[in-house]
C-alpha cells in the first residue's frame, strides 16, 4: 500500500433505499457498514468522496418501467444511443434512490461533515451506472453517464483508492474495477461492504483480484495511517 496521505476514500451509495429497515432495495445488514465507514472517515485521507445513485423516475433499471417485468428476476437490454451494436443485459430493480425522495438521502448516521465531495451517478435514464466513474458503454462513452470522479482524484494527485459502501457485488465492485482500470492502486475494505447476493461474495473477490483490486481489512488501513509520515 502507499502512504495513507496519498489515498482517497470513496463511500459508495450508503443511501436510505439501500439500508434496512425501510429501503426499497435494502441490502441485508446494510446499515452495519456505517460504523466502519465512520472510522475510515476519521482518518486523514487526502480526499473523501461519497457517491449517490440519483435516478429520475423513468430510469431504465426500474422494473416498473418495463411492463410485465419483475424486480430482481427480470433483465432488460441496454443499447448505446450512439452505437446500436454496443449493448448489454442489465438486471431490473425496484424503484430506488429517485431524486427528491427520502430513499435518495445518504444515511444520516454517516459522518457527512467529514466528506469533501459528493458525486451523483445514474442520472441518465437510458443507462444503468453501477460504477461511480462511468457507465459500461464505452464505444463511444455516453458523456451524460460519466461523472467528475476521475477528475477529482487526478486533481488531488491520488495514488491509491479505498472503496466501501453498498452493494459490494454491484456498485462497489464496478467502482473499484473502474478505478483499477483507470490506473489507481485500488482496495476494497471488506468490513465496509455488504452484498445483494451474499453467497456470491467469494466469487466476486476472485473477479476483483483478477482485475487488479485488492480486498483488505479495516485494521490494515488503520495501520497504513498509523505509520504515515
Amino acid at each position: 500500500m502507499h502512504k495513507g496521505l496519498e489515498s482517497a476514500l470513496i463511500v459508495v451509495d450508503v443511501q436510505e433505499d439501500f439500508c434496512p429497515p425501510n429501503g426499497s432495495l435494502a441490502v441485508s445488514e446494510g446499515r452495519e457498514v456505517i460504523p466502519v465507514i465512520n472510522q475510515l472517515l476519521a482518518l486523514p485521507f487526502a480526499l473523501k468522496i461519497a457517491t449517490k445513485d440519483h435516478h429520475p423516475p423513468n430510469h431504465v433499471s426500474f422494473a416498473s418501467n418495463h411492463p410485465g417485468s419483475q424486480p430482481f428476476v427480470s433483465f432488460t437490454t441496454i443499447v448505446n444511443p450512439a452505437n446500436p451494436a454496443e449493448k448489454y443485459e442489465s438486471r431490473l430493480w425496484p424503484d430506488h434512490c429517485v431524486v427528491g425522495t427520502p430513499g435518495n438521502e445518504l444515511a444520516p448516521e454517516l459522518h457527512l461533515s467529514k466528506v469533501d465531495k459528493f458525486v451523483l451517478k445514474g442520472r441518465d435514464p437510458r443507462v444503468e451506472m453501477y460504477s461511480a466513474f462511468r457507465s459500461p458503454l464505452r464505444d463511444p462513452p455516453l458523456k451524460e453517464a460519466v461523472s467528475e470522479l476521475e477528475s477529482l482524484l487526478k486533481e488531488k494527485v491520488i495514488k491509491q483508492v479505498f472503496v466501501v459502501g453498498l452493494a459490494g457485488d454491484y456498485c462497489v465492485k464496478a467502482t473499484a474495477i473502474d478505478s483499477a482500470e483507470i490506473g489507481w492502486n485500488t482496495l476494497i475494505v471488506e468490513e465496509g461492504i455488504r452484498c445483494v447476493d451474499r453467497a456470491d461474495w467469494d466469487d466476486v473477490k476472485g473477479e476483483l483480484r483478477a482485475k487488479g483490486v485488492e480486498v483488505t481489512s479495516l485494521e490494515s488501513v488503520k495501520q497504513v495511517f498509523s505509520t504515515a509520515v
